[in-house]
């Protein structure tokens, strides 16, 4: 594991894309994509820059210089205030910790979307680095309600083709948790709004894991379970969560809480079957009767 280290510098951090990414000059596309934020701080563009370092220690500190200058482009600005720094990074298992100043937290809501989205976006372009964590004042930084926001990758950030930051969606969800004896699957309709910067598929295991709203049905997953990641490609849903997923949890059948989240993403979204795995690894059992490998089909059997 590598040890903290400080980085005596500002950062002018990367910007998610809203639509498109700017090339100057010809259309170049080599180098790596360096995030702006418009002077109207509603959406973000790029420019490719070319990085000298040979490895991601090097290219970290390089992109971070160059976020500290002006975009080519005059409509453009770095995104984080000068006054927020960060204070110390870690990378371990593919996985770059940030640790910004206390002053993070003194930006508007939509201002720190498009920051975070930017940094996450930028650096998982790294090689080395698949997921990035926020901390703040070496603490974990929290969302709106109080939940530490984890790690994250590109794919949790929904582009909305030209929409604002900040708009917001609704959704009318049907989730899947268990009955009292645990051995059936039961149904609860629950209403959600969520920014639209959170994926659906996101939002849905996180509710589960926080267990059911009503009476009447009751958890399936361990609460201290944690949503490492969660992507769609080619009509599958990869949920990749970490080791408390393996804990007895509740006293639910073992088929349970595999098929809460399989049946609850199809029924919700546009995937079609479900691959689990635990931080990124599908060669074990859970609970010695189901195996990760496994692309799992949505089970209509197990519900009451």
């Amino acid at each position: 594991m590598k040890k903290w280290k400080i980085l005596p510098i500002f950062l002018g951090l990367f910007c998610l894309s809203v639509f498109g990414c700017s090339k100057t000059g010809e259309e170049e596309t080599e180098g790596y994509q360096i995030w702006y934020m418009n002077q109207q701080e509603t959406r973000l563009d790029c420019e490719y820059k070319e990085l000298q370092a040979r490895n991601t220690e090097g290219l970290l500190k390089e992109a971070l210089e160059l976020l500290r200058e002006k975009p080519e482009d005059e409509g453009y600005k770095p995104v984080l205030p000068d006054n927020v720094r960060i204070e110390s990074y870690q990378i371990e298992n593919n996985q770059l910790y940030l640790d910004f100043s206390a002053e993070y937290l003194d930006m508007p809501r939509v201002y720190e979307v498009l920051c975070r989205a930017a940094v996450v976006r930028t650096m998982c372009q790294l090689p080395e680095i698949d997921y990035v964590g926020f901390r703040v004042a070496d603490q974990p930084l929290m969302d709106l309600r109080g939940k530490a926001v984890g790690l994250m990758n590109e794919e949790q950030f929904i582009e909305n083709a030209g929409e604002e930051i900040n708009a917001w969606r609704t959704a009318d969800l049907t989730l899947y948790y268990t009955n009292e004896t645990g051995n059936k699957l039961v149904t609860q309709r629950v209403p959600m709004e969520y920014n639209s910067n959170i994926s659906l598929e996101k939002l849905i295991v996180e509710r589960l894991i926080a267990g059911p709203p009503y009476e009447g049905a009751y958890p399936t997953i361990p609460a201290n379970t944690k949503l490492v990641s969660v992507t769609v490609r080619d009509g599958i849903c990869y949920v990749t969560l970490d080791e408390g997923f393996l804990e007895t949890g509740y006293n639910v059948t073992e088929s349970i809480p595999v098929y809460s989240i399989v049946n609850s993403l199809v029924q919700n979204t546009d995937a079609q079957k479900v691959q689990i795995s635990i931080n990124g690894e599908t060669n074990q059992l859970f609970r010695e009767s189901i195996s990760f490998d496994t692309i799992f089909e949505r089970n209509e059997e197990l519900v009451e």
